[in-house]
């Protein structure tokens, strides 16, 4: 549909607040009264984490699983049960190459981002019947966007010094595309990153022995930048 074709009842915009799950449902609800369906959701809600975990307060892996998992599984809840009763539809999460193996200075992203990867896989399983609903994750590496700014810290009150250079990583436009393309041809996990990152999913996946070998080696490296100062963020 292109957008000079759209018109004001086309579009329906409501703030959403995944860490208040009381109103998913109600949130749902408007969605079905203004639209009548709906056809696909797209999970894309959460934030990142830069922070060793012998320095981080617990509070912080609490906010993050609140967020990153129990408010995506709670909308994922409601507009499920829509999509079963018309035994149709696509359910889209965007998780992380964090989801499928693990890195420094992001234990509690990682963690949640393997919540994710667990449960939708598992409940893939459990729409058997239904054939023509969808359980899509897309899985991005390093992306040029918003997430460095707003990352979780040691603690709730502290916000990120310095956001540092984007410039090496896909721009959030090729990002955007091949996720439309994964979710058009109903992929089930889609890895969507540049190399080396991509290559070391691979790895992470079928040689673990030499990724951990690997993330070692990487690891030291980035936690002595994290603490000069120096800030990469993993989408």
């Amino acid at each position: 549909l292109e957008i000079s074709s759209l018109t004001e009842s086309d579009i329906l915009v409501l703030r959403l607040d995944l860490t208040d799950r009381s109103t998913h449902e109600a949130a749902t609800n408007s969605v079905l009264k203004h639209f009548g369906k709906i056809d696909v959701l797209v999970n894309n809600g959460g934030r990142s984490q830069r922070s060793l975990f012998v320095d981080t307060n617990l509070d912080v892996y609490n906010a993050i699983i609140e967020l990153n998992y129990l408010g995506t599984i709670s909308l994922t809840k409601y507009v499920l049960n829509h999509m079963i009763q018309r035994k149709k539809g696509k359910i889209v999460t965007v998780s992380s190459v964090m989801g499928i193996m693990g890195a420094p200075l992001a234990t509690g992203y990682c963690a949640s981002k393997h919540a994710l990867q667990g449960f939708f896989n598992s409940l893939r399983t459990e729409l058997t019947d239904y054939p023509e609903i969808s359980v899509i994750q897309i899985c991005p590496g390093p992306v040029q966007s918003q997430i460095i700014q707003n990352v979780f810290t040691e603690n709730l009150a502290k916000s990120i010094e310095n956001s540092g250079d984007q410039s090496h990583k896909m721009p959030t436009d090729r990002c955007a595309r091949l996720t439309l393309v994964s979710v058009a041809n109903d992929v089930k996990e889609a890895w969507i990153s540049d190399h080396p990152y991509l290559a070391v999913c691979y790895l992470w996946q079928y040689a673990p022995t030499w990724a951990w070998w690997l993330m070692n080696r990487m690891g030291k490296r980035r936690i002595q930048n994290f603490k000069s100062g120096i800030v990469s963020v993993q989408r």
